[in-house]
């Protein structure tokens, strides 16, 4: 069982332009989707479409347009009562696959509300083999919240606890390092940021300067780190070795969701008790196949294609 908490859900709606974004014009759409949505959503929905065992926790009204969509869509979900409306997205993909995002801040929650939603987390996560902390935090909630429940899960459950994976970015991911997590999920852009190691630019264009970057984060007690490098694929950093997977060409019709999946794929061929390097194969096969899939849908594993992502370790530092 693998069990994601989305503090920050969203209904996610992708419109498809038939153009280039022209700013300040009027355009028509080609057509649009809308899907539930946040990190932890999108991962419980993969994973949901690949046969796996999962959960999505997360706050919302039984009448919210996020968790009727969860219930219309048959995804397993348990949604805390807030009392107020979550938010909504937005996402401009043009023919080329640029993706423009407009993301709304998401409704406040107060201190009560947070501890009932950590409560709820922790009792969802009893037995579970991941537990995935996923996607930016509400307004009022402390950049330390990631870390503060992983803290306690472990606390509670000792040898037992789940592993913890978590992907989210700004300060909320910089805070849970604290914690140690058994897994981060940075894109080129937040692994630039949290180790000061190049630029998102450079961190693409060089994986071998993002694996340094992530062995930087495992050195400092990060379990594992899956760093997904846009179109020029991933880098996966262990205690074990490290490699870099580049991907197929694919015609891309929208990133929205793209990283969610690939965290995904990575997680089920864990399950599955693959090496890190099928591990990160799988990974970033989800992740092209998210890519190439219109709007916010993300793909099930037998649309995906391993075989086509190229696996290349990089040599240690006992072999240099």
């Amino acid at each position: 069982m693998i069990i994601t908490l989305t503090p920050n859900p969203s209904l996610d709606r992708t419109i498809e332009l038939s153009g280039p974004l022209g700013r300040g014009e009027v355009q028509r759409a080609k057509g649009g989707t809308a899907e539930p949505g946040g990190k932890g959503v999108n991962i419980v929905r993969a994973l949901s479409a690949s046969g796996i065992e999962s959960l999505a926790v997360l706050p919302g009204d039984a009448d919210d347009a996020v968790v009727l969509a969860l219930a219309a869509h048959g995804i397993p979900h348990v949604a805390m009562p807030i009392g107020a409306a979550l938010r909504s997205n937005v996402a401009l993909t043009e023919p080329d696959g640029t993706t423009t995002k407009v993301n709304e801040p998401g409704p406040e929650l107060d201190p009560a509300q947070q501890q009932d939603l950590v409560e709820l987390t922790l009792a969802k996560a009893n037995g579970a083999s991941w537990l995935v902390l996923a996607g930016s935090l509400p307004q009022g909630v402390p950049a330390d919240f990631y870390a503060r429940i992983t803290t306690e899960l472990r606390s509670r459950y000792g040898a037992g606890s789940p592993r913890v994976a978590i992907d989210s970015s700004g300060a909320p991911l910089a805070a849970s390092l604290a914690a140690q997590p058994d897994l981060l999920k940075p894109n080129a852009e937040e692994l630039a940021e949290l180790t000061g190691i190049g630029s998102e630019a450079e961190l693409e264009a060089d994986p071998a300067m993002a694996a340094a970057a992530a062995q930087a984060l495992v050195d400092g007690g990060v379990g594992a780190v899956l760093a997904t490098l846009g179109a020029k694929g991933a880098v996966l950093v262990t205690p074990e070795g490290s490699w870099f997977a580049s991907g197929p060409t694919i015609i891309a019709k929208s990133t929205v969701g793209a990283g969610d999946s690939s965290l995904a794929g990575y997680l089920l061929s864990t399950l599955a008790g693959a090496t890190g390097p099928a591990r990160l194969q799988q990974a970033v096969a989800h992740g092209a196949a998210a890519a190439s899939l219109p709007g916010s849908i993300v793909p099930a594993l037998d649309q995906t294609n391993p075989d086509a992502v190229t696996v290349t370790a990089f040599a240690s530092a006992k072999e240099n």
